[in-house]
């Protein structure tokens, strides 16, 4: 027994399943994670009432918004509402679609799997229709003038139409579009890279009070700071800005220090020098002419009443996210050292400099910017309830917008996209040979999920529409699609409603991907926690001896 294999004992409890009871118990799974948010598609959706365990209530009908917030055990259901955040930031968008169509490929592989159809077949042929897809949205796809104020708001307007903001779609619309197009860079240099930073560029303010309709996108940044001394300057057209990254305050030494003071004189010697610091950092400063200066660190009162004396505002604690908007609003550099500050640093591209009161807050402005590459978008409504689903559904319309920016052309929408590709898929189907033909159709009959559903929550008779909708497809005409209001088919092109492309390509990547995965997985073993020793129910028994850690 010298030699002997270490021998692994596996607890077999009943938290472990392998086999096809693993893949049933993933499919299952993923499929009640879509019936939850099935009723969430389309302009008729449905709302969700969600209880926080402190007591709070949120309504929403975006699919993301719910995901995040409810609480699942299983992992393939954690790993479906992983797809949702993966969609939300991919494309901004498509976040209940690309559930529903996962939850219903899954659930058509089911049958395949019970006709003893190896997983490996059917992940092969899922790679083959997704690869097929593609070629039919692209081939239905339409391009789009991104310059075109009219196309574009219209294609946003798909985004929001079914979301809670729909009755106010037309400022929203403009709010996205004026948002995206003012942080839009399109670097022209050795790169060529264009870059459209929503989430760094484009800050929401949120400030309850107010109605909605005086929402809007200010031409510069807003912020919730207020000057550091009463008596600076309020307002100042055409400031001279300088950005610090720095304290204007005495700087003591990075080690401990100790100073032992004998006579009166040498403490106020020590108070002077660090005075004088203060003084020649100010007149530093000072000889650029300032009218405003933000800096990220502290001011200290000494420093305020000298930049107070020379008439220069000061506003103090700015975060560093809010100081790179500001860099890139008003053309300034942000500096981190005093005595490294140039005159190219000193921003001069903001037209006015005011603070206003909002409700109970102080927010200083600086808008009239020139070609500003940042804003802020300001929301005003009733509660903050409110505006946190006006900043959800906002977020989605400028995630739209961006995308046509980076590729600019539109599939129908109305569930058309996903009927033509299910259509195409079909036909297909029948030149495939083997077995491989079975699961190819099965994605082909789940793409029909996003029709029917639109069919259903507008509380039409899917089985009668389905069948005259597959009928117009299968003569090519692939532009029609499901009229979410009234349940029944559509021209798209005549009814105006366009999507994203990049949207239709990320969910039905996102999607099949997932299937594929989750149809690997052939067992699901809970991990035992070990102790602290390195022993545990499943360590090895070495050559009949204890494990390592163990005591006899």
């Amino acid at each position: 027994m010298q030699n002997a294999t270490p021998v692994f004992v596996m607890n077999t409890g009943p938290e472990r399943q392998t086999g096809h009871k693993a893949q049933i118990s993933n499919i299952t799974a993923a499929k009640t994670v879509a019936d939850v948010i099935r009723t969430c598609l389309g302009p008729k959706a449905m709302l969700k009432m969600i209880l926080d365990p402190m007591g709070g209530i949120l309504l929403t009908n975006d699919g993301n918004a719910i995901l995040r917030e409810i609480d699942v055990a299983h992992p393939a259901a954690k790993n479906m509402i992983d797809l949702s955040r993966t969609q939300d930031e991919e494309v901004g968008d498509g976040t209940t679609s690309v559930i529903i169509l996962a939850g219903e490929i899954l659930a058509q592989s089911l049958p395949q799997l019970e006709r003893n159809i190896h997983p490996v077949v059917i992940i092969s042929a899922y790679q083959k229709a997704l690869k097929d897809a593609l070629e039919i949205i692209s081939k239905i796809s339409i391009p789009i003038d991104t310059s075109d104020e009219t196309a574009m708001l219209a294609l946003i307007k798909t985004s929001i139409g079914t979301k809670f903001v729909s009755r106010w779609s037309d400022l929203m619309c403009k709010l996205a579009l004026q948002a995206v197009r003012t942080v839009a860079q399109d670097e022209t240099g050795e790169t060529g890279v264009k870059t459209v930073d929503i989430k760094r560029y484009a800050r929401v303010e949120k400030v309850p009070g107010g109605e909605i309709e005086m929402s809007k996108v200010l031409d510069g940044v807003m912020l919730n700071k207020d000057v550091v001394h009463p008596a600076m300057k309020r307002k100042i057209v055409n400031p001279r800005i300088i950005l610090l990254d720095c304290p204007l305050e005495y700087k003591k030494g990075e080690s401990q220090t100790n100073i032992e003071i004998s006579k009166e004189e040498d403490y106020d010697k020590i108070l002077r020098i660090e005075e004088d610091q203060i003084k020649l950092m100010v007149d530093k400063l000072l000889e650029f002419k300032p009218t405003l200066i933000f800096t990220e660190k502290g001011v200290s009162e000494l420093a305020t009443y000298h930049l107070q004396r020379a008439g220069v505002t000061a506003i103090r604690r700015v975060r560093k996210s809010d100081n790179n908007r500001i860099a890139r609003a008003v053309g300034a550099t942000i500096v981190n050292r005093v005595e490294d500050l140039r005159e190219s640093d000193i921003g001069t591209k903001c037209g006015l400099f005011h603070i206003e009161k909002l409700g109970d807050e102080y927010f200083t402005f600086l808008t009239q910017c020139a070609s500003p590459k940042a804003c802020t978008i300001l929301l005003r409504g009733p509660s903050k309830d409110i505006l946190n689903e006006i900043d959800r559904n906002l977020a989605d319309a400028m995630s739209v917008a961006r995308n046509v920016v980076f590729n600019p052309t539109l599939a129908p929408g109305g569930g058309a996209t996903e009927m033509a590709v299910s259509v195409g898929l079909a036909a297909r189907a029948r030149t495939i040979e083997g077995v491989e033909g079975w699961p190819y159709r099965a994605v082909a009959d789940a793409m029909e999920v996003i029709p029917r559903t639109l069919i259903q929550n507008a509380g039409g008779n899917s089985i009668r529409v389905l069948t005259e909708l597959r009928a117009k497809h299968a003569n090519g005409e692939s532009s029609w699609g499901i009229n979410g209001e009234t349940g029944k088919i559509v021209d798209m092109k005549s009814y105006g409603l366009y999507e994203s492309a990049a949207v239709k390509i990320q969910t039905l990547k996102t999607s099949i991907e997932a299937a594929r995965m989750l149809l690997r997985v052939d067992d699901i073993v809970q991990a035992r926690r070990r102790d602290r020793t390195g022993g545990g129910d499943q360590a090895p028994m070495v050559d009949g001896e204890m494990p390592e850690g163990m005591e006899q």
